[in-house]
Parts: C-alpha cells; structure tokens; sequence
C-alpha cells in the first residue's frame, strides 16, 4: 500500500492514523499543515496547491522509504491536498509510530521538511484584496 498520496478532496486522518497503529508503537507522532489567514503580514483568503503528480508521489516514496531507514520508526505516511482550499482547510498531513517519542517526533519533522523541500507541489495565495501570488515550494504550509 502507498505511504505517500497526492489528493484533491478533504480527507480523514483518522483511518491514516488507525494504519500506523501496531502492538510495537509506543508514539505516534504527526503534523498537521491548515491554510492561514495571513502570510508575512498579508491577508490571505485562500490557496491553490498545484503539483506534477507522477513526480510528486515518486518523490514521496522515496521520502518515507528514506525515513525508515534513518529513524527507527515502525510505519509513516504523508498525504498532500492540490487544488483550491479555503482558510481553515487540512492542506497536508504527515504520521509516524515508532517504538519511542524521540523516533516519532524527529521522523515527522525532518518528512515534513523533505516532503516541502522535494516534492514539486507548489502553492498559489489568494490574498484578500484580490491579488495572488505564487510562492517558493520550500515556504512553509
């Protein structure tokens, strides 16, 4: 089953999460990325995520698959929106279990970081007064 996944609908984390779980994991750890109201003190009413899917989940395999070699995790995984979302919106979601916290928590950082610096999804802000702007693929979510 695929760890990494390119969406273009809401979706639950809760049957994610329930994945992760195993009898070994003593933590789970995951991250969150919503849509905000404001990027470097400009009102934002909205973001489009674009991205080269083929390339994008590739490179998301090799993230989790590199992360499971690094850490001493159990399982991970990582799901990206595209399309429009509006503030408030679930944007991407990353969870680990593992055998301990310090595996879990360093293991879904350094995904996150890897997934924002590798992956070629690239976010467009609305902002409030009608503009729009692309921005860099490693800014934050």
């Amino acid at each position: 089953m695929k760890r990494f996944a390119i969406v273009d609908e809401a979706f639950d984390i809760e049957p994610l999460r329930e994945r992760l779980l195993s009898h070994q994991a003593g933590a789970y750890a995951s991250f969150e990325g919503w849509v905000r109201n404001i990027n470097e003190g400009r009102p934002v009413s909205a973001l489009t995520y674009e991205a080269y899917a083929a390339l994008a989940d590739s490179e998301g395999e090799k993230i989790l698959a590199e992360a499971a070699a690094r850490f001493a995790i159990i399982d991970a995984a990582c799901v990206h929106r595209v399309g429009r979302l509006a503030l408030g919106e679930l944007a991407v979601w990353v969870g680990v279990s593992a055998g301990h916290r310090d595996a879990a928590f360093s293991a879904c950082r350094w995904i996150i970081d890897e997934v924002k610096a590798r992956v070629p999804i690239w976010k467009h802000e609305h902002y409030a007064d009608g503009a729009a702007g692309w921005l860099h693929p490693d800014g934050d979510a």
